[in-house]
């Protein structure tokens, strides 16, 4: 349910890193952070945790956990039949009219009137027409408002969703903390209200970050460092492309880009990349920051956690798979730097002016 991506709970970062003397202004051969510490932030207050937010999330839920099965007995409404269809005018199969292996959830009213109230009380398996007439003020296409047409359609499967009642005894099947609906709506209420605190964090942290990177000034770029950013820049290009089932030559026309283009948004990317590990490093560096092992494994078991994996071995496993091997740990390494900063920032409330341009 969470989707932390930077933020640990309060007061374990304290232990964790451990920063001491400080300056205003740290630098070395590559890059110079003139404020990085006493930022001033607008305070963001968490969305409020309200008994509608819980039923919401309760229905959720119950969605998230509704079983699907295939049922062999007349359509129902409620039912997501899969058909086949053909519609035809005066004889002729019209345009937009023809669907095959079709999902249409019986009551959705999607189609026209009559389409899906004819499928009800047939089974799968069979074929039949539906004889039915299109809507005078029918808006998407002209030639068919008013007009009398039929779909010949195959029922080929049906299928049902349950979605399990909210009781004690569904309550016990997902938790391994609450016994009864009242005691679950506690729980859920708790969760909401941590992950609308971490929302909130990670805000801040958004907005610490980009004032840090503006009060950053690169003085050279290390060769080595930047051309192997540059490579996994072209790498990301690549594996975009791939995805798209394309050739990156196809990929980057298809997205207005020629050779001079796409080497100058490389180098521009990768310039960005490394300007935020160097400026990431700096400040572990100077201000002595404590990333130990377990501090750093610990973080990565909470990352796996928050994306859905049983172990940050498992999490790597995926990521190696990627060619990403380090992302965990650097994206682990971050959170914890980005913990501090936020820690040591000065939290304004926002002013009447800036609440008032947001309401405009």
């Amino acid at each position: 349910m969470k989707k932390k991506i930077a933020a640990l709970a309060a007061g374990t970062c304290t232990a964790i890193l451990i920063l001491a003397g400080c300056s205003s202004e740290i630098s070395n051969d590559y890059i110079t952070i003139s404020q990085y510490k006493g930022v001033e932030v607008e305070k963001v207050e968490p969305q409020e945790v309200t008994d509608e937010t819980v039923e919401n999330r309760l229905l959720e839920i119950q969605q998230e956990n509704a079983v699907t099965t295939e049922v062999d007995r007349a359509a129902e409404e409620g039912d997501t039949a899969i058909i086949d269809y053909v519609g035809k005018l005066d004889g002729t199969a019209f345009e937009g009219g023809t669907g095959e292996d079709y999902p249409l959830e019986l009551g959705s009213h999607s189609f026209i009137d009559g389409f899906e109230e004819g499928i009800i009380g047939h089974n799968p398996g069979e074929t039949f027409d539906l004889d039915l007439t299109f809507p005078e003020d029918y808006q998407n296409s002209s030639e068919l408002a008013g007009k009398e047409v039929t779909f010949t359609v195959t029922l080929k499967s049906l299928t049902f969703t349950e979605v399990p009642e909210m009781n004690d005894e569904f309550v016990q099947s997902i938790s391994e903390e609450s016994k009864t609906v009242e005691e679950y709506k506690k729980e859920v209420q708790k969760d909401l209200e941590e992950m609308y605190q971490e929302a909130a964090e990670q805000e801040m942290q958004y907005a610490l970050w980009t004032t840090v990177m503006e009060n950053t000034t690169v003085n050279k770029y290390p060769k080595e460092e930047l051309q192997e950013m540059a490579d996994e820049v072209r790498d990301r290009y690549e594996q975009e492309a791939a995805g798209y089932g394309m050739e990156l030559e196809d990929f980057l026309e298809s997205n207005n880009m020629d050779e001079d283009s796409y080497n100058a948004e490389v180098s521009k990317t990768a310039k960005s990349w490394l300007k935020e590990e160097l400026a990431m490093n700096l400040i572990a560096e100077k201000c002595k920051a404590d990333l130990s092992d377990e501090a750093l494994e610990k973080e990565c078991e909470k990352l796996a956690e928050d994306f859905g994996f049983e172990s940050a071995d498992k999490f790597r496993e995926v990521l190696k798979e990627q060619n990403n091997e380090e992302a965990l740990e650097r994206t682990a390494r971050q959170n914890l730097i980005l913990d501090w900063l936020l820690e040591n920032s000065k939290q304004v409330e926002k002013t009447e002016d800036d609440s008032t341009k947001s309401n405009e």
